[in-house]
This record gives structure tokens, C-alpha cells and sequence, in this order.
């Protein structure tokens, strides 16, 4: 039967029992539910047999055609496999959530309709239907430990379905792969990616994919069959590793032995939510918060220490500082220097990436050519904080005397990097480390990590993860082009903040790219470098190019230096995957405004009706008239507009705007 005369049977068969649409009928053995979004644009239909699966449909059009969920425990009875249903229940929520560190919004309404089903065997499954999706997970309240062999879930959707997928060669992964386009059938079979994942179907729907509240289990993978369909896979628990000696031992491992199962956990616990994000218009898609309001609550009461902020870095640029009388690198003079140009520019952090240390592995002791309690204690005068980067491996074999050592500098916080795997004992390493950190006042920035999985909403320490091909990729590779990073706030960032480090100087047009790795350049214009600032969520943001340079370019450097971190309200003006974004934000008084195209050059209206009536003063950085063949081409200018007028701007190809918009 074709999803139209299936949903038809439905309709005619069903008894609605609440306002919310929430249905039960019964027949032989199956058990049919049907549940719709607050607002109605969103249906979901579950049937129970001996197995579970539901379909879910956007204004009476097919998202996912058909998905079966379950779990595999090691013992007899397993969700999803000759489940017996005992009870139901069914109810609505709205209530409203005040993040810590608002990424999008200072105040978000976590609406929505659900339905709990009961199974004999200590079993639950719970669904939520939001207006912007669905989520579902599984519960058990079991007396003793359970291993969980597998977790079954298979997606089926429509056909000519197309995916933003990011193939991974192995599931021990920096989780930094480029999202290709191609018709979901024609990917191999056997290709995974990690999530987040995002489809489109026919009838333009989008559907992106991730999880969260993914406490103590490994993280979710999606394996393509070679047609519409794709299937959860899982990395096995790891029993034991060894450094790999041929590549970087104090950093990469070889997983030499793993076990039968995916996770052994306590047997009284909530698994994690599989989120799907469906929305029929691009912006609607970009302004999504589900995984936040579905992320665990706060686990720390203390919050007021927590400082958002901008971050000098020193990585990218490989300590290129010039125009000084010192010579410039791993020293102690050279980081005085990056503090000072935080100071001058109001940045709240300078990081001290690889090499402060005395060796990679001997993270105790520092670089005998760095003095880094003097530095910290320079910054703090300066009202600079310092963050210090140190490799998972060899900070996880003692972590609370280092945690303890580099409180007792006065560190502001902690980048952890290399950490490369997703399995259940390295989730609960994330976990660790922030609940440890946070107990010594310590902000966290995951580096070489898996997707952001609620984790910051729990421990709002944890302020940003990269898992993402950011800005360092053109140190190395042509993958980082304007398509890209205009893909990046449907992909990645819904998932959660983004540590892409904005903000190279030395930019490129179209077929001038270079590859350098000690003077990298980014491919797209220099305002679609600043505009990241608006568009791209973090709130530890990096500057990633030489604070000598951004002394040089001091116009934008200024202009940089006034862009929050956080933003009281979120509007998305104009969208379309790989294609453009216009985002408005607002922090206190003042709207910040960014705008990103891919290589195609473009004009924008931009509706001011977000502003309350009244004149307003405009700082703009906008690409400038030779930026087609010069990308570092930009004019800043500030104007006076009138709020009932639209403003039109233009964008170069790889082009950017970004503006400041304030009634002073």
C-alpha cells in the first residue's frame, strides 16, 4: 500500500482522543498511534507489533517513509524485538528554557506533544513531536547492569531523496569531513557517515539527523544500503588500544581489541534521543534549537564564573607575529605579545596551543622557553584569560592532579584535543572532563571531537567543540570553499557550537587559491570572513589569523572585536543550503547582521521590520567593488537609515556582509 492510501486507511480508521491528535487503534495484534506537532504541520504514525516503526509526514507529505527502531540487550527481552505493549500514555508540554550561554535565543519555548509507550519488561519508548520535528528514545528501569549488543534503526526514505553526507573512512575519526551532495541510491553501499546528516526529499523537505542526551553510550553513525534507505551503526565498546608508533603515538591509538557489544551501562537510565529536524524552508531548518531543548538539564549550579568570548589564537597562524624587535615563536615575549593585542582589542582569551608544554606528553611541566604562570598572571592584569591546550591521551591518565595544576596557575580553561574516537567509554571521558573541569571553575573546548551531543547544556562550561573542517583544512587542502561554509549552519551547526575559527586575512578569489601551511590563506572574500562572526555559533570564538596582522588591518580588527559570542534573539532572513544565508542577530540593544554566499555573487532586500520604528546608525563591512578580483577588496562605512526602509546589499562570488546596527 502507497503512503497516500495508507494515510488515507488512517484517517478513516482513527478515534481522536485528545486535542492534540493523539490516536489509537486496534487490530489483531498491531497497535496504530498517530500524533501531529503542536501547530499541526507535522504528523508521526507508530505501529507496534513485534516490532516498532513509524512514519512521519510534513503537511501530508512523506519525511521518512518508514523507520524501524529498536535495541538488542544481551538478554531475551529486547525493545523492539516480540514486544508486548502494556500501557500508553499521552500529553503535551510547553514550557520555556533560559540557556546559560543562549547560542541563538536568551529564552526558547520547549513545545510539544508526546506519546510513552510501556512494555512488559521494564521497557519504555517515548516520542515527541515538535513543530520543527520529532525525537524519540528508549528508557529501561532494570535492576542490574545491561549490555546492549545493538541498536536497530533503519530509514526509509522517499525516492530521489538527496543527502549532505560525510562519508567517514573509519568510525576513529576527527569527525572533520566535507558534506557531499548526491542522490541518497547512488552512494555506496557500505558508506557510513557520522551525524549530524541531512537529507532533502522530492517535496523539498529537509530531515537532519543527530542525537543527543547521549550520556554514557556510543555515538550514532549512518550506513547507506545502495538505495533510499539508511541504517544505524554503532562503534563497538573498546577493551584495549596501543599508541600507534608509526604516526604521532602520543596523540593516535590502534584499537586492538573491542567486545561483542556497543555498551555496558546501568540498566536504569534514559538512552539517547534521535532527533530529526524537518522543516520545509531553509530558514525555518537554520533556526532550529531541538537538540538543545532535548539535551539533558544543568548539572552544575554555579554558572556566574562562566565568560563567554573571543579568543586570540596562535595555531593557524604559527606564531607569524612581525614588526617587533624579538624574535617571534614558542616564547615567552611572543605570547606577551598576543595578550597585549588581546588586551587592546577588549578579546577575553589567548590559547596557548601545542608546544607550551615541556613535551606533548609531559603536560605537567611547560616549555622551558615559556614562563606560563607569568603569563597567566600578565594576562589577568591585563583582564585576559588563558586557555591551554593539552592532547585527551595523556591528560585522562592523571586528570585531577593536571586539572588541579593548571587551576592552581589561574588557567582559565582547558582545548582537549585528540580525542578521535565516539565509542561509549569515550563519551563518558567528555563527560568526565567537564563535570571535573567545572569543579575547579575550568572552561572546556573539545577539539578533535565528535558532533556537539547536549553535553554544553549539561555543563555549560563546555563551551564550544570543533568536529567540524574548519579554517585550519586551508593549511592543508582546497576543501574550505565559500559552498562549504554555507553549508555548515544546516549541517554541523545544528548539532550545537562550532569552533571553526574565523577570521584569515589573507583571502582568495575563485582559481587563486594556494595551499601554505605556515601562511595559510582562505578561499572567499574578507567580509565573508568577518560576516562568520555573526553566522557561525560559538561562544568561544577564535581569531585565527596573527595579531600582527590584525593590527595591520586594524579597520577590521575593530570591526571584529565588537561581535558577541551569544545572542539574546535569532532571526534567519534568507537561506538555502550550499547556497547563502542571512542571519540577524540580537545582543542587548544592537542587531548584528551577516550574510554568506557561496561562489555565485548576489543581492539581498534586507527587511528591517525586526527593528522597532526609529532612525538607526549602520556600521557595515561590505565586499568591495574590485573584491571579484581581489578578495582582501572590502569598504567599511557607516550610515543613518530609516527602519521602514529595506536595505539592499550586494555580495561579491565567496562574498560576505556583516553590519552593527544600533538607535545610539
Amino acid at each position: 500500500m502507497n503512503y497516500s492510501a495508507r494515510l488515507l486507511a488512517l484517517r478513516l480508521t482513527v478515534l481522536c482522543l485528545v486535542s492534540f491528535h493523539l490516536s489509537l487503534v486496534s487490530q489483531t495484534k498491531a497497535k496504530k498511534f498517530a500524533l501531529k506537532s503542536p501547530n499541526e504541520r507535522i504528523s508521526l504514525h507508530v505501529e507496534v507489533d513485534k516490532i516498532v516503526s513509524f512514519y512521519v509526514a510534513m503537511e501530508g507529505k512523506p519525511a521518512i517513509e518508514k523507520a524501524n527502531v529498536g535495541m538488542l540487550l544481551k538478554e531475551k527481552q529486547s525493545p523492539g524485538i516480540n514486544l508486548t505493549l502494556s500501557k500508553h500514555k499521552l500529553n503535551a508540554v510547553n514550557s520555556a528554557i533560559t540557556p546559560v550561554i543562549p547560542l541563538k535565543n536568551a529564552m526558547l519555548w520547549d513545545s510539544y506533544n508526546q506519546l510513552t509507550l510501556d512494555f512488559r519488561g521494564n521497557i519504555r519508548l517515548v516520542f515527541r513531536v515538535y513543530d520543527d520535528g520529532m525525537a524519540y528514545r528508549f528508557e529501561t528501569w532494570k535492576q542490574d547492569s545491561i549490555f546492549v549488543n545493538d541498536e536497530l534503526l533503519t530509514l526509509n526514505f522517499p525516492q530521489e531523496t538527496k543527502a549532505w553526507f560525510s562519508r567517514e573512512r573509519s568510525m576513529y575519526s576527527h569527525f572533520e569531513q566535507k558534506f557531499d551532495y548526491s542522490r541518497l541510491d547512488t552512494i555506496a553501499t557500505g558508506s557510513f557517515s557520522a551525524t549530524p546528516l541531512l537529507l532533502k526529499t522530492p517535496d523539498d523537505i529537509k530531515v537532519w539527523i543527530s542525537e543527543t542526551g547521549q550520556h554514557d553510550y556510543p555515538a550514532l553513525f549512518l550506513e547507506a544500503s545502495g538505495d533510499n534507505t539508511l541504517k544505524g551503526i554503532f562503534p563497538k565498546y573498546v577493551l584495549d588500544t596501543e599508541p600507534n608508533h608509526k604516526r604521532w603515538p602520543d596523540r593516535n591509538e590502534i584499537i586492538i581489541k573491542e567486545a561483542e557489544y556497543i555498551a555496558k551501562t546501568n540498566g536504569q537510565r534514559s538512552f539517547p534521543w534521535r532527533v530529526f529536524i524537518i522543516a520545509n524552508d531553509d530558514r525555518m531548518l537554520a533556526s532550529s534549537e531541538m537538540v538543545y531543548r532535548l539535551s539533558p538539564p544543568q548539572a552544575i549550579q554555579n554558572t556566574s564564573w562562566i565568560k563567554p568570548g573571543r579568543v586570540a589564537w596562535d595555531w593557524y597562524n604559527a606564531n607569524n607575529i612581525f614588526g617587533v624587535d624579538f624574535k617571534s615563536g614558542l616564547n615567552t615575549r611572543t605570547y606577551e605579545y598576543y595578550i597585549d593585542f588581546a588586551s587592546d582589542y577588549g578579546l577575553e582569551y589567548v590559547i596557548l596551543d601545542e608546544g607550551w608544554t615541556k613535551s606533548t606528553s609531559e603536560i605537567l611541566d611547560f616549555n622551558p622557553d615559556i614562563d606560563v604562570p607569568f603569563l597567566i598572571d600578565y594576562a589577568r592584569r591585563k583582564n585576559v584569560g588563558i586557555i591551554l591546550w593539552v592532547l585527551w591521551k595523556p591528560m585522562v591518565a592523571d586528570l585531577n592532579r593536571i586539572l588541579d595544576t593548571y587551576a592552581s596557575w589561574g588557567a582559565a580553561g582547558i582545548k582537549v584535543d585528540f580525542m578521535q574516537r565516539a565509542d561509549q567509554s569515550m563519551v563518558t571521558s567528555y563527560e568526565l572532563i567537564a563535570a571535573e573541569a567545572a569543579k575547579r571553575n575550568l572552561l572546556v573546548d573539545f577539539h578533535g571531537s565528535f558532533k556537539p551531543n547536549g553535553l554544553h547544556r549539561q555543563y555549560p562550561n563546555v563551551l564550544s567543540y570543533e568536529g567540524v573542517r574548519g579554517n585550519e583544512h586551508n593549511k592543508w587542502s582546497r576543501d574550505i570553499t565559500p559552498e562549504h561554509n554555507v553549508t555548515l549552519p544546516f549541517t554541523r551547526m545544528l548539532a550545537g557550537p562550532m569552533d571553526y575559527t574565523p577570521g584569515a586575512l589573507r583571502n582568495s578569489e575563485k582559481g587563486s587559491f594556494s595551499i601554505s601551511f605556515e601562511r595559510p590563506v582562505s578561499q572567499g572574500t574578507r567580509c565573508h570572513q568577518v560576516a562568520m562572526y555573526v553566522v557561525f555559533e560559538s561562544p568561544l570564538q577564535m581569531l585565527c589569523e596573527s595579531p600582527s596582522a590584525y593590527r595591520k588591518e586594524h579597520e577590521t580588527t575593530k570591526f571584529i572585536a565588537q561581535i558577541p559570542t551569544t545572542w539574546d534573539e535569532t532571526i534567519v532572513l534568507h537561506a538555502s543550503i550550499g547556497e547563502y544565508i542571512v542571519v540577524a542577530r540580537r545582543n542587548g540593544s544592537r542587531w548584528f547582521v551577516g550574510a554568506m554566499t557561496n561562489w555565485q555573487e548576489r543581492s539581498f532586500n534586507i527587511d528591517l521590520s525586526f527593528l522597532q520604528k526609529g532612525t538607526y546608525r549602520v556600521e557595515q563591512m561590505k565586499d568591495g567593488t574590485n573584491a571579484h578580483r581581489m578578495a582582501e577588496d572590502y569598504k567599511y562605512e557607516i550610515i543613518i537609515l530609516d527602519s521602514g526602509k529595506p536595505l539592499v546589499i550586494n555580495l561579491a562570488p565567496g562574498g560576505g556582509w556583516a553590519a552593527i546596527i544600533s538607535n545610539e
